[in-house]
């Protein structure tokens, strides 16, 4: 199939620049991919919603304060994203220039309101795809995550125009996020969750059971070439802890409650994981779920709306086939849906079409 059959008109004012008021309180477009229905319901009507004694399945990675500015050595600004921690206290990361920010190429990591510095940042060596591989250091000791997150600002996508500020803070992370994780963009559908949202999900019957992807460059990169096939995913890591392995595998197995993956970075993380057989509690990923592809995990998905022809509207056209998936955007862009990560959110029922869900 070509990039541009998942072409679609998306006015730009409807690309969410700010979170809604409140977590749960963005609109929610239902779509039955079985029964191929359409119905317009609220973040808050999930647990009507939501069947009963559903495994739910989140991301709980931290986002990362990975966006740095830097003043470089020969003067100029840079910036430099960082996307992983190798063993030896170096990073992987994305940098711009990239033209001067070539191997053995230095910069200070500066705070862009006052221009004071924060860091001194080496550029060791390219990498494939553009990236590099480089070190923080002060006072000469390497930084390591932690200290990272108290120089840096949260890395906004590049369609929200605004640095990050207090408000990004709070709502570009999950209320339910732990401690670790090497996340450069948000598991934007489980912004919408609510300690009091969750609490009535489970009084339901339902389980809440995270993973954890290590969302990376991918959610950034755009295809490129028109052949989605030769389209290449940036390599993620995941972790599945072991109390949500336990309840995943039986449920996998036996099919007794249904499984709803709450955004694409967990489906992406089970349908990694899981070979019909076997669950892998950890490692890295470069799957692509695009049209051909049968689910072998969840039943249903909560996602955001996604931008066109990107890898994500794609894995909605896997599940609800391009026709349906065209369909369901057109409806939200003609009710004024909000899309991407501060936008309102699509629950897909009955992903699994050939596999009924039990339960």
């Amino acid at each position: 199939m070509k990039r541009s059959d998942f072409h679609f008109d998306l006015p730009e004012e409807l690309i969410a620049q700010h979170p809604a008021p409140e977590r749960d309180g963005a609109r929610l477009l239902v779509v039955d991919a079985r029964a191929r229905t359409l119905a317009h319901h609220t973040i808050r009507d999930l647990p009507e919603l939501v069947p009963p004694n559903t495994l739910i399945v989140p991301n709980d990675v931290k986002v990362r304060h990975a966006r740095l500015f830097l003043r470089r050595s020969g003067g100029g600004a840079g910036e430099a994203l960082l996307l992983r921690a190798f063993d030896d206290g170096a990073f992987e990361a994305m940098v711009r220039p990239g033209a001067r920010l070539k191997p053995g190429a230095t910069a200070v990591v500066v705070d862009p309101g006052s221009s004071a510095d924060l860091a001194q940042l080496q550029v060791e060596e390219a990498l494939d795809e553009g990236l590099r591989r480089v070190r923080l250091q002060r006072d000469g000791q390497d930084l390591d995550w932690d200290a990272v997150d108290r120089i840096g600002r949260l890395p906004l996508p590049p369609y929200i125009t605004h640095l990050a500020d207090g408000t990004d803070e709070s709502r570009y992370q999950t209320a339910f996020h732990g401690t670790q994780g090497e996340a450069v963009a948000a598991p934007t559908a489980g912004l919408h969750f609510t300690p009091e949202l969750i609490e009535a999900l489970r009084a339901k019957g339902c389980l809440w059971r995270p993973v954890r992807l290590h969302v990376g460059l991918g959610t950034f990169r755009p295809m490129t070439a028109e052949d989605i096939d030769q389209h290449a995913m940036h390599e993620e890591r995941f972790e599945i802890p072991d109390a949500t392995a336990t309840d995943l595998v039986r449920v996998l197995e036996e099919r007794h409650r249904p499984l709803l993956c709450v955004g694409t970075t967990s489906l992406r993380t089970l349908e990694a994981a899981w070979d019909g057989r076997m669950l892998q509690l950890g490692g890295a990923t470069r799957i692509f779920i695009k049209p051909g592809h049968t689910l072998r995990t969840a039943d249903h998905l909560l996602t955001n709306f996604h931008l066109p022809e990107s890898t994500l509207f794609v894995l909605v056209s896997a599940l609800l086939g391009l026709d349906f998936a065209q369909a369901a955007y057109a409806e939200a862009v003609a009710h004024g849906y909000r899309f991407f990560s501060y936008g309102d959110a699509m629950l897909i029922l009955n992903a699994r079409r050939s596999n009924p869900p039990g339960g």
